[in-house]
């Protein structure tokens, strides 16, 4: 779309939200704002009549909400759709809605935000709107239930993953599709608000096998056991008592933070070494190339999500190009991959 605007189509049930976000959007040179609607069926009729190249929905809307233009859309005429979520609570229908094919969420402005422009809703906007929307339909493969034979001792003793945009639905097709009866831990650093990393840990745990939670201050690792990194810190791995276990920390990381996926994986090499797998999902930006190149050196086993099956080939395609990951792997084969590794 060189050259033009992004043609972009609001929907919000909140007549006086429409107005500021319809004004943020604006102010953004490389935004057009052809329409808005304030319900999601008044919505899908006008993306069917205006083609835009991107849709912003409000989650929370009587009658058709989010879920209902996520999943009409996509259906008829596959789209990149931004979701608007609720400041006050965490919405679990929001992991329905990126599993159906939204691009991503974020959160509504505070007042503050909305007085200085709001600038990460134009640039997820602008990032939408490069996406392809054939990745966006792919969908979750199915729950594995069975257990898988292995050797005595495992060649490795940990499986850490990093991801950020389109990552909860890769996430969700790597760990529902490993054995039940995995012998080693996992712990996994996904960029997302603080509120949703609780919801995304029952999720998962109400789909599965595996036990999930967002890892606690102090607690050991488990095998069998799927560990969160919280929202509220950054997450290591420490052996400063009898067994690893979580220490949070503050430290900042200049490609993210809470959680940063760069402190998590670099905690792994130190600890596990040789005996590590790392991967790197979908995602913006760079972050945990730096960590998945430690584990590398270490001489553990680092593979990314292979372009063709994400939704944002930035983080995995870092770590690739630098030479952090051994391995590309298309997403639907990286559950088998990882098994045989074991």
């Amino acid at each position: 779309m060189a050259g033009s605007k992004i043609k972009t189509l609001l929907i919000e049930d909140s007549g006086f939200m429409r107005s500021l976000l319809s004004d943020i959007l604006r102010r953004d040179g490389s935004i057009e704002v052809i329409a808005t609607a304030n319900n999601g069926f008044e919505g899908v009729e006008k993306v069917k009549t205006l083609k835009p190249d991107v849709v912003i929905t409000d989650m929370v809307m009587p009658q058709f909400d989010g879920l209902y233009v996520v999943q009409q859309l996509m259906k008829d005429m596959p789209i990149p759709i931004i979701l608007l979520s609720s400041l006050d609570r965490a919405d679990p229908k929001i992991f329905d809605a990126l599993k159906e094919g939204a691009f991503d969420f974020i959160d509504k402005p505070h007042e503050k935000e909305l007085s200085q422009g709001y600038l990460p809703l134009a640039k997820m906007v602008r990032e939408a709107s490069l996406t392809d929307y054939l990745k966006l339909r792919q969908r979750t493969k199915g729950r594995n239930t069975s257990v898988h034979t292995f050797e005595a001792r495992l060649n490795y003793d940990i499986i850490a993953i990093g991801a950020s945009t389109g990552g909860p639905s890769a996430i969700e097709s790597i760990v529902t599709n490993l054995p039940t009866n995995l012998a080693i831990p996992v712990v996994i650093a996904q960029h997302m608000p603080e509120r949703f990393i609780e919801s995304f840990a029952q999720r998962l745990s109400d789909t599965m096998g595996l036990r999930v939670s967002v890892a606690r201050e102090g607690e050991p690792l488990l095998a069998n056991h799927i560990y969160l990194a919280p929202g509220t810190a950054n997450m290591r791995i420490d052996l400063s008592g009898s067994s690893p276990s979580v220490k949070y920390v503050q430290d900042h990381y200049k490609e993210f933070n809470h959680p940063s996926i760069d402190c998590l994986l670099e905690s792994v090499a130190d600890i596990y070494g040789s005996r590590a797998i790392g991967v790197i999902l979908t995602g913006m930006g760079k972050d945990g190339a730096e960590g998945l190149n430690k584990i590398k050196e270490a001489g553990g086993l680092t593979l990314t999500q292979d372009e063709p099956s994400c939704v944002v080939y930035g983080m995995p395609k870092v770590a690739f190009e630098t030479g952090a990951a051994r391995h590309q792997i298309t997403l639907s084969e990286i559950p088998n991959f990882i098994i045989s590794a074991l």
